[in-house]
């Protein structure tokens, strides 16, 4: 009996001990009420846990079957804008305090107090040397001493890291180490040149994390020569590292590869980049998208594209006195404003009537209000209040052509457009568009 209770005992102890906690703090603790933590995957990520923030701490419990990895925490929404990520292995707690203006740090946790020192000093180091050559320091010595001091943290921390997590993440960081004194021309070159040396591809510790794809943003966006370019002949070197980087990926599943290429379109339409983000689209997205997801990123594509700033807004057509009209011909205005509504919108009701005489002041300013209606009725009352505006009608409401080539999400939506009918704002009330063209 005695035998049987101390083997109950330790398996009970296994049990315990085998399930982690990832606790700590969020400061200021009056602005963090909930975290969730997802396992980033190669191209993805899956909900573990979630917990509420009390007074600004908090404990996620990892459940006992959770696989080792990258785990991300998210804090607020955009979920994709505010999170941090924090190695898990399976094997630890861990503690960390996140403050608003100093990001995480951590406590007890190994694998990433290791991952996030190793990082600093780095980083801090290859600091130094780009300050050795903006400060036009020309000393041999101190340049051969911060690059043996890169050397030797590498190192180093390769050694200390041997068994963790976290030693996939250093090895493939290691940086470029000249071995004379080059000109910063020829430094900048050779770190993109050996930018890849180190990195692993098929390392499946690496795809199921953020490490890849913050590297290839960074060697896309930022491996520019020294010299003044015009933003045509900056995308051109962009388009050039997108293809270096393709070569790169050549045993790269499609699945991961679609997950990296989408990374970086979002980067390049985000900043404006325009020639670059349809060279990703033309020559790699629309090729990689085999499966569902893929189609669904190439949809959502097509509807930023069609959308963007600079771009010719799609036609819409409506009936006036049985005269019809369209957007494509109408003439005599400097700027159209489209704003897509509803009769039964109390937003809407509210905005349109003071839009229609705040306008009044602007006479080079044409209106073309699309009404999202499951009727006319209502509609025609409406629009009897704004005999300023072009009015059409879209039946079918979210589900109508217009609502679905627009992407209208909500009511109201505006559109400002230039005189040859090219997007040039996406205001978001009726006062911004007023400000919009007091100030244009």
């Amino acid at each position: 009996m005695k035998k049987l209770l101390l083997i109950i005992a330790i398996f009970i102890g296994f049990q315990i001990n085998a399930q982690h906690t990832i606790s700590g703090t969020f400061s200021p603790a009056k602005d963090y009420k909930w975290l969730i933590a997802y396992r980033l995957k190669p191209g993805t990520q899956s909900y573990v846990v979630d917990t509420a923030i009390k007074n600004g701490v908090f404990e996620l419990k990892i459940p006992e079957n959770a696989t080792a990895g990258t785990y991300r925490l998210v804090y607020a929404v955009p979920q994709e804008q505010f999170y941090f990520d924090v190695i898990y292995n399976g094997k630890e707690d861990i503690t960390l305090a996140f403050d608003e203006t100093n990001g995480v740090s951590f406590f007890n946790s190994k694998e990433n107090i290791l991952f996030n020192t190793y990082f600093k000093e780095i980083t801090d180091l290859e600091q130094q040397i780009t300050h050795y050559y903006t400060s036009g320091n020309s000393n041999e010595k101190d340049f051969k001493t911060l690059t043996k001091e890169l050397q030797t943290v590498q190192e180093s921390y390769e050694k200390r890291s041997v068994g963790t997590m976290a030693h996939h993440f250093i090895t493939s960081n290691k940086p470029f180490v000249p071995k004379d004194i080059p000109t910063v021309n020829a430094y900048v070159e050779g770190k993109k040149k050996h930018y890849f040396d180190a990195l692993q591809f098929d390392d499946t510790v690496l795809q199921a994390s953020g490490f890849l794809t913050d590297k290839l943003l960074n060697y896309t966006f930022t491996a520019l020569p020294l010299k003044a370019m015009t933003d045509k002949e900056k995308e051109e070197v962009m388009n050039a590292n997108i293809t270096t980087v393709n070569d790169k990926l050549a045993n790269i599943g499609d699945s991961y590869k679609m997950h990296l290429f989408y990374s970086l379109w979002t980067q390049a339409a985000a900043s404006g980049y325009n020639l670059t983000s349809d060279f990703i689209y033309h020559t790699y997205l629309k090729k990689l998208a085999n499966n569902n997801d893929g189609k669904k990123i190439i949809g959502q594509i097509e509807v930023h594209n069609r959308l963007r700033l600079g771009a010719i807004a799609p036609n819409i057509k409506w009936e006036k006195d049985k005269d019809s009209y369209s957007l494509s011909t109408l003439k005599g205005a400097e700027n159209y404003i489209l704003v897509f509504w509803s009769s039964t919108c109390s937003h809407c009701l509210k905005e349109l009537p003071a839009l229609h005489k705040k306008l009044k002041d602007f006479d080079t300013v044409k209106v073309i209000a699309v009404g999202l209606e499951n009727e006319t009725e209502n509609w025609t009352v409406e629009t009897a209040h704004l005999p300023n505006f072009n009015h059409a009608i879209a039946l079918g409401k979210w589900e109508s052509a217009y609502a679905k080539i627009y992407n209208i999400q909500q009511t109201p939506t505006y559109f400002v457009l230039d005189k040859d009918k090219r997007i040039i704002a996406k205001p978001e009330t009726d006062k911004d568009v007023v400000e919009f063209l007091e100030n244009k």
